[in-house]
């Protein structure tokens, strides 16, 4: 009926409101219930006195929360999925439920998409307003559209996991968005692309224990202790991928996840298959030709090849302008300097770094990089 159905939608608008500042509630769903029978009652005590839908109104209970018609297992995965709505660009959607349901600043949802905060701000308001001028329907999606938005959803999940993985004061953050990966994998199992994250987030989350010293300083994975690895972790996420190989649709999350599998299933540094990594690089770029993507296939070639090699392709990305405030260009640059005896500007380029680093971490770890010179 009309008194329960525009509530709900005027409940949501709130939610993407209030939550980026107060954070998501515990029980996001018994939340949008109580706000939009709140709301609910407030109209039409105001348009009139009309007591049998007041009768109605108030007879909803919001707790405890009416029983789920939706095939999404999972509160939260249920909100992402609500808010990733088609009506909107994929980016757009991306950000407004990062920002909305993910807690994630505007500062750090910028730096995923290497732009400015005014920038991301922008584009922010931008969708904010759609969403209110369009009156977009924010409701549960039925599962034969579930496909649609899945490709916004698994960069929600892929960006929340960056976003801890990246900051290592936020675990919790990585362990949440393994968690909605899990739940996602087995409400989509036929789909490899869900299958391929959750294996690249598990290559990379066994690695945990052995990215910091006891000090908390970074450690490079050249160095890491191999044995602190979590093999069990490993194991999992090497069978998530071949399962999702298998089905012959290899796409960006399954080539991401099975360059991590070259690194985690070598017990020495010494013998990581960089060719094939530069090699799955190359394919990943051809479908995600970013200029992320095109630095790591960077460092790829200059381990496979030798500095010489990657140097002319950093000057390339360089000329193009879209990592300018990325601090891993001029890290990987310098890098690669430093290989080559080129002390000098090899240094020039590691404080180049230090000044765009956006963690203390980060920052610690290019010091002991400078001082070594």
């Amino acid at each position: 009926c009309r008194v329960a159905s525009w509530p709900a939608q005027d409940a949501f608008a709130q939610a993407l409101h209030k939550w980026p500042d107060s954070g998501v509630p515990d029980q996001p769903l018994a939340w949008l219930t109580t706000t939009a029978r709140n709301r609910a009652i407030d109209v039409i005590r105001r348009a009139a006195t009309e007591a049998k839908k007041l009768r109605e109104v108030a007879a909803m209970e919001p707790e405890p929360v009416p029983a789920k018609d939706s095939e999404i297992p999972d509160d939260r995965l249920e909100l992402i999925f609500t808010c990733c709505h088609p009506s909107l660009n994929v980016e757009a959607q991306v950000v407004l439920t990062l920002r909305s349901l993910a807690g994630m600043q505007t500062a750090e949802i910028a730096r995923a998409f290497l732009v400015s905060e005014r920038t991301m701000g922008q584009r922010l308001f931008r969708a904010k307003q759609k969403v209110k001028n369009a009156a977009i329907p924010f409701r549960v999606p039925p599962a034969h559209l579930l496909p649609e938005r899945m490709p916004a959803v698994l960069h929600v999940l892929y960006l929340l996991f960056n976003a801890g993985y990246g900051d290592l004061s936020r675990p919790r953050v990585t362990d949440e968005a393994i968690r909605l990966a899990r739940v996602l994998a087995g409400l989509m199992p036929d789909e490899p692309e869900a299958q391929g994250l959750l294996a690249l987030m598990l290559l990379h989350e066994a690695r945990r224990a052995a990215r910091t010293n006891t000090e908390g300083d970074l450690i490079p994975l050249e160095e890491q202790d191999r044995r602190l690895w979590d093999r069990s972790q490993i194991a999992e996420g090497e069978g998530l991928l071949e399962r999702a190989l298998r089905r012959g649709r290899a796409g960006p999350f399954q080539i991401q996840a099975a360059i991590a599998a070259c690194h985690a299933t070598v017990s020495d540094a010494a013998q990581t298959d960089w060719p094939q990594i530069a090699g799955l690089y190359e394919q990943l770029q051809r479908l995600t030709p970013t200029p992320v993507v095109a630095l790591n296939r960077a460092v790829a070639m200059g381990m496979a090849e030798g500095p010489e090699a990657a140097l002319p392709l950093l000057d390339e990305l360089a000329k193009g302008g879209a990592l300018d405030d990325y601090y891993l260009l001029p890290a990987t640059r310098a890098d690669l300097l430093r290989r080559l005896g080129r002390v000098k500007e090899a240094r020039a380029s590691y404080e180049a770094a230090l000044g765009q680093a956006p963690t203390e971490a980060e920052r610690r770890y290019l010091c002991r990089r400078l001082a070594e010179l």
